[in-house]
């Protein structure tokens, strides 16, 4: 029994090891996903300075593409499939194209941090979507007070010009950063029923190619590309563009991937709040975006509805998500 038992305990050491290896690296990988994904934003709005922001977003994106997707096809042993293609096409252009290239769009009458504000309203939409559907899950009463809230919120950021001696935001900004942010959750939702490879990375790889692509299409259409002259790039942008790819596209998904297997999604959530509270601060620091009040009363109001809906007993959700 003594040999037996000493054979038991062999393989469940490393394991245990292993697990706990995994712990000690969560709360980084968190600290990674909050800060490098919350300081996209002034990086965007530095890198868009000389670059013109289509052009700049199809630059970041299809070279991530470019560079993950040999690797990881490779690496991986997966061959996408043509179904797996048409489903990265549709969620790479909705994400990154028409989402993400919007965000960099609308980062020139937007401040920064405003703009990572809009763009935390992404948890509300999935909601919505769901409950418009046919046979679609009603809101319990703290979603519901979340959503109010978060409109009550917008109102604040757009509603009567002077309010509080601050301008509004925007409108046009605006509406490109919310059409964007509905648009990200109706894709998410949509990918979640569509054939898609097993590996995340590869998924990432191949929607960053096919937005890529979209982005260079409108970065022609929109004649960026006759006004993108390299040799007018400034070294600082040049070095934002580089941070949101090393960083912002590549360690910080990937710390997000980690989290999502090493923790439970109601933590995992919580980025959609504190990216926007990162945003605000670093837009006040490095960028000289002003915090009036009416924008610190609007962000309190749109952060407390985000975090009514994430923090919603999960099984609704779950339901939901079963359909």
């Amino acid at each position: 029994m003594a040999s037996t038992a000493t054979e038991i305990e062999r393989p469940l050491t490393p394991l245990k090891s292993s697990r706990a290896e995994s712990k000690r690296w969560v709360p980084v990988a968190f600290a990674a996903v909050y800060i490098l994904w919350g300081s996209t934003y002034i990086g965007i709005r530095i890198a868009i300075e000389s670059f013109p922001p289509l052009a700049m977003a199809a630059i970041r994106h299809s070279l991530v593409g470019l560079i993950l997707y040999p690797i990881l096809r490779v690496k991986t042993g997966i061959r996408p499939t043509a179904a797996h293609w048409w489903t990265a096409a549709v969620t790479g252009v909705s994400l990154l194209c028409i989402t993400n290239g919007g965000l960099s769009w609308a980062e020139q009458k937007v401040p920064s941090g405003i703009a990572a504000l809009l763009v935390a309203t992404i948890a509300l939409w999935p909601v919505i979507l769901d409950w418009l559907r046919p046979q679609g899950a009603r809101p319990g009463p703290r979603v519901f007070a979340g959503l109010i809230l978060g409109f009550v919120g917008l109102a604040l950021l757009v509603g009567p010009a002077n309010l509080g001696g601050a301008r509004r935001i925007d409108l046009v900004g605006t509406g490109v950063l919310l059409t964007g942010a509905f648009i990200w959750a109706g894709a998410s939702l949509y990918s979640k029923q569509r054939a898609m490879p097993e590996s995340p990375l590869l998924v990432v790889a191949m929607q960053s190619l096919a937005g890529g692509a979209g982005l260079w299409i409108a970065a022609i259409v929109s004649g960026e590309v006759r006004t993108l002259h390299f040799a007018a790039i400034s070294g600082r942008s040049w070095m934002a563009l580089i941070y949101l790819i090393v960083f912002g596209s590549g360690m910080g998904f990937t710390a997000y991937l980690y989290i999502l297997k090493h923790s439970s999604a109601s933590k995992v959530a919580t980025y959609a709040f504190v990216n926007p509270v990162v945003a605000l601060f670093l837009g006040w620091m490095l960028a000289g975006e002003t915090i009036t009040t009416r924008t610190a009363i609007a962000a309190a109001v749109i952060l407390t509805a985000v975090v009514l809906v994430i923090s919603a007993p999960r099984a609704v959700a779950d339901k939901a998500e079963d359909r």
